[in-house]
This record gives structure tokens, C-alpha cells and sequence, in this order.
């Protein structure tokens, strides 16, 4: 249960949670999230339900509509989505009889980002698939929904890192650069596309990182250049002192709520760790730890995303792709 100076500072920052605040001098609760004028800290009074603050003598904000069935109004609007012709945002609010602020807001906190950045995700994930099954991109296309050649061409180039084709044939005709070396822990293997990197791998054996590289664009054309020799210096310096700010050009290629961790995951400072639950109150989704710990658990970019300052709620390591001794390490350096 987060406190009562973290409630107010939500309901201060409009960030939304899993609790309601009510207005003594107005008498109406609201969610956290509510976008209507802020009222003096010594008027607020917390509540966990809305049964709980009409007892004590509130009532609904017509605004926010905190009574409202959010989460199946939201599961309603995530199926619609994805179904072939998803609505506007307005239509969605509309049948889920909320206002569009309320809406965008609940949609951001029982999903992890914004109704656009769901049906992205989602046309991405199904973009991936229908490459992969189909045998012809137009096909690939349609199947994930698009209508628009252009559209499609420009939400897949961002998405995959590559244009549709490429990405179907295993990146066939796609320059990959990407080089190994020594490092203050073991190999690292860094790869990028021509938008920025987009992964950096740790292991023992270079035969090994390259190998599963190959295998995940297994028709690309993987090479060296005295360009890239830049950005893997970079890394090879940033590895050893995991604390210092980089400037890498970062390809991030995940789904909306993967990169919304991922960012929030930027913002632990060097030195100090944050458990799971932390990470998911602090982005506004208390209840998304086992949403959050599996992003974290997907991050293919090692150290320019520091994954490793997440620690479970226990204080002791838990998880990381690279192997614990090398998070520990890490830790241990930049403190």
C-alpha cells in the first residue's frame, strides 16, 4: 500500500493509481488521475473504493467518473483494437461512457501506455507473424490490418528495424554491423542497424554471440566498419564504468509498454538499485510488477539500458540474461 505523501503526490502530478481521493469542501472523490482543479492537501481524504468514500458521506466526480467498470471497459477496448477495423479513441471512450481525459488516463494504467501505442504494438506483433507466415508482403500487410501501403511501410521500418521484405527473408539485402572485444566482463558483442544500436550481448565466447546473431538475421549482411569501431569503444568504455552517461545512438525495437520500461529504467541513478515493485509504482502501474520484471527480462540492450539496477524485493539479485556474477559486478562498480 503505497503512503498517504506518495497518494498526494500522484493526485499532484495527475499520475494515475489503485486508490480514490476526496474533497472535503466539495464533497465529490475522484481517481488520481483526474484532471480537475487541485484542492488544498488538508481538504483530501483517501479511500480505497468507491463503496468506502460514499459511506463516508462523497460523492462520484462526474468528470472522472471514478464508479465506472474500468477494467472491463478497458478489456473491451483492448479486444476492439485489435480487432480488424479498430475504432477512433473517442468512439471507445464513448461505449465505455466515459469521458475521453478519464478514459485515456484508465487506459494508461491498466495497459501501460496510450490506446495508439497499444494498437501500434499490437499491428507490430501481428506484422511479425504475418511476415513470417505469408507469402507475399501485400499479403503480410493485409492480415496485420493495415489498409495503406505507406502506413504499413512506415510503422514496420520503425517497429522491425527494416523494411517488411528484409525483415520476411531474415533481413536479406539488410546491413548489420556488428563486432566483438574484450571487455570488463568477458565478450560483448554490439550490433547495429542503420537507426542505432540495437543490441549489445555479454558472454563468454564471441563464436557464441556471433552465431546467435547470425541466427536471428540469418540472410543479413554482417560486417565490420571503421565507423562502427566507434560505438564499440564506446560500449567497451561504458562497461567498464557502467555509472558514466553515454550518448549511443540506440535502436530500442520492443512493443510500447517494453520501451516505457525500458526508459523508466534509465532514470535509476547510477549507484542505485530499484526493486521490481518500485519500477511499476514509479511508472504509475502498481500493479504491473509481473508485466514490468518480464520487459526488463527482454532488454537486448545490456548497460545503456540498466536493466541490472533492478533487484528483487528481497534486496538480492534476481535474474539477468548476462548471469548474475556479471550484474553483480556492475553494481559494484558504479557504486
Amino acid at each position: 500500500m503505497t503512503s498517504s505523501h506518495q497518494r498526494w503526490q500522484a493526485v499532484i502530478n495527475r499520475t494515475p493509481g489503485d486508490f480514490l481521493f476526496a474533497v472535503r469542501t466539495t464533497g465529490v472523490f475522484c481517481r488520481p488521475g483526474c484532471r480537475s482543479r487541485l484542492p488544498r492537501r488538508e481538504n483530501v481524504r483517501f479511500f480505497e473504493t468507491p463503496a468506502q468514500a460514499r459511506t463516508a458521506g462523497f460523492r462520484p466526480c462526474k468528470r472522472c467518473q471514478p464508479e465506472a467498470d474500468t477494467a472491463g471497459a478497458i478489456a473491451l477496448a483492448c479486444r476492439k483494437l485489435a480487432g480488424t477495423n479498430p475504432p477512433k479513441v473517442a468512439a471507445l471512450a464513448k461505449s465505455a461512457g466515459m469521458k475521453l481525459a478519464a478514459f485515456r488516463a484508465a487506459f494508461a494504467q491498466a495497459t501501460g501506455t496510450t490506446p495508439r501505442g497499444f494498437l501500434a504494438a499490437h499491428r507490430a506483433n501481428q506484422t511479425r507473424r504475418a511476415l513470417r507466415e505469408q507469402n507475399t508482403v501485400t499479403t503480410a500487410m493485409l492480415n496485420a490490418g493495415y489498409q495503406s501501403g505507406s502506413r504499413f511501410y512506415d510503422d514496420t521500418k520503425s517497429s522491425l528495424g527494416m523494411q517488411p521484405g528484409r525483415y520476411r527473408a531474415g533481413g536479406r539485402g539488410m546491413q548489420i554491423w556488428a563486432a566483438t572485444a574484450p571487455c570488463a566482463l568477458g565478450i560483448v558483442l554490439v550490433a547495429s542497424t542503420e537507426i542505432g544500436i540495437c543490441a549489445i550481448e555479454l558472454g563468454d565466447s564471441a563464436a557464441q554471440l556471433q552465431c546467435a546473431l547470425k541466427q536471428r538475421f540469418h540472410a543479413a549482411q554482417i560486417t565490420q566498419s571503421p565507423k562502427f569501431d566507434q560505438h564499440l569503444r564506446a560500449v567497451v568504455a561504458l562497461l567498464a564504468r557502467p555509472a558514466q552517461a553515454h550518448k549511443l545512438p540506440l535502436d530500442i525495437q520492443g512493443t510500447a509498454f517494453q520501451r516505457q520500461v525500458w526508459q523508466a529504467l534509465t532514470k535509476i541513478p547510477p549507484g542505485q538499485t530499484r526493486t521490481y515493485e518500485q519500477v511499476a509504482k514509479e511508472m504509475g502501474k502498481p500493479k504491473a510488477t509481473r508485466a514490468v520484471a518480464s520487459a526488463i527480462a527482454a532488454n537486448p540492450i545490456a548497460v545503456a539500458i540498466p536493466c541490472h539496477r533492478v533487484v528483487g524485493k528481497d534486496g538480492k539479485l534476481h535474474g539477468y540474461a548476462w548471469g548474475l556474477e556479471r550484474k553483480q559486478r556492475l553494481l559494484d562498480n558504479e557504486k
